[in-house]
């Protein structure tokens, strides 16, 4: 059995999701590995909808267990309401989720300082989702986080909550004129979170190393995207993790020798929401038809995303930082009504070429893309079953995708539901 790792290849949104759900099945443990409550994954089954920010999608398969890894931030509140919400819908959570007990925990305090901090940088803002996500990560790398497993060990869990409280009062009050946080709620709160979740809590690395001899396979399935990432996207309009593969590792406690394969997820074209430059972006009325065509509004926050030409510089930046070996596109449906469609192949910066991503946010925000136009098909896919079927002009936007980025496309979906997914053999 293979162990996977499934990643956003642009700026995520791309439908990883819908991609973990089909993979899932064949599958035994499915593991999230980092970021938190800002990013959603959809899954559409039949006439129903689940829209899922922490536990992995996995879950909506009978008998699959799933993990949050130590590498993820959790908001317990948020965690406890997911869980109540599939309840409700008649799946089985209890002996089939698993926390790290390693996971740091979102406070208040990272939510407001989070809002305020955005607020005030007005025109340099990021577009944070302002779920505490940033000041809960640079609290854990400043030692001073608070971790799932500090909530049931009520001395160290009250010393280090009055710690941060003086410190993050004291920055509240001086700097935003915020009056800060109680500490009798906040612990009587989050000591009310940890009474719920404790028979979901273990030692998630000592459980998903134990499958591996076991001969178990595992789906290690991340947040956002590449270039949402902390090292190697466009900083500083990023998250707060590492969402690219090797974060699979160190989120989660495996070693790099036991991933068998990583597989990126793109959309037909490109998305973005929030701020930071975005070369392909289209003008007002094609950014209006494909949003509308293609629901583009986020799953955490409704925010509208921005949409753009497929960029291929982006794409082979995410295939070479990831060891992406197979591609999955998802969405290709949402091209079917264009007459030509464009693929960005290089960019033009100050008259020269580049074919490669920068690190530059000035030349990515100044450059020209440079563009491949192909024929639309302008034939409905969202029924397609088989490759075959295609229209030959949509197969050629593959194949020339597929050639530009030396990556064998295995994926494609052509909607939202399970069935709407072609097998390319």
């Amino acid at each position: 059995m293979s162990n996977l790792v499934v990643i956003g290849a642009q700026w995520g949104d791309e439908g990883k999701g819908k991609v973990i759900d089909i993979l899932a099945k064949n599958t035994n443990f499915i593991a999230r590995y980092q970021g938190g409550n800002n990013a959603g994954h959809t899954v559409v089954i039949g006439s129903e909808k689940f829209v899922l920010h922490l536990i992995p999608s996995g879950i909506l398969h009978k008998k699959k267990a799933c993990v949050i890894g130590n590498g993820v931030v959790i908001d317990p509140k948020a965690l406890i309401e997911e869980i109540d919400m599939l309840e409700s819908k008649n799946i089985e959570v209890k002996g089939r989720l698993f926390v790290s007990e390693n996971a740091h925990v979102i406070f208040p305090y990272h939510r407001k300082m989070d809002e305020l901090k955005e607020l005030i940088k007005g025109k340099t803002k990021i577009g944070t989702t302002k779920k505490g996500i940033g000041p809960c990560y640079a609290d854990k790398v400043s030692r001073s986080g608070i971790r799932i497993v500090d909530l049931f060990d009520e001395k160290i869990f009250k010393n280090k909550l009055r710690a941060n409280l003086e410190e993050k009062n004291k920055i509240l009050k001086t700097l935003y004129d915020f009056e800060g946080f109680s500490f009798d709620r906040i612990y009587n709160d989050y000591a009310g979170y940890a009474a719920k979740l404790e028979n979901f809590v273990c030692d998630t690395t000592e459980l998903l190393n134990a499958a591996i001899k076991k001969k178990k396979s595992i789906l290690f399935e991340g947040a956002q995207g590449t270039l949402l990432d902390v090292d190697y996207g466009t900083y500083p309009f990023v998250t707060s993790s590492n969402s690219t593969a090797g974060g699979a590792c160190t989120g989660s406690g495996i070693g790099p020798t036991r991933i068998d394969k990583v597989i990126g997820v793109v959309k037909a074209y490109t998305t973005r929401v929030g701020e930071g430059p975005f070369p392909t972006e289209f003008g007002p009325d094609m950014m209006e038809k494909i949003r509308t065509k293609g629901g583009e509004f986020g799953a955490t926050t409704g925010r509208p995303r921005r949409c753009g030409w497929f960029d291929a510089c982006l794409v082979k930046h995410s295939v070479a930082v990831n060891g992406i070996a197979e591609i999955v596109v998802t969405k290709l449906d949402v091209l079917d009504e264009l007459e030509t469609i464009k693929i960005c192949t290089s960019y033009r910066v100050k008259g020269k070429l580049y074919d490669r991503f920068s690190s530059s946010i000035r030349a990515l925000d100044e450059c020209e893309p440079v563009y491949e136009s192909v024929p639309g098909w302008q034939t409905d896919t969202t029924g397609v079953t088989t490759f075959r079927r295609l229209p030959a002009k949509a197969k050629n936007y593959l194949k020339r995708i597929q050639k530009i980025l030396n990556t064998k496309i295995v994926l494609i979906s052509v909607g939202s539901d399970r069935k709407q997914t072609i097998t390319v053999e």
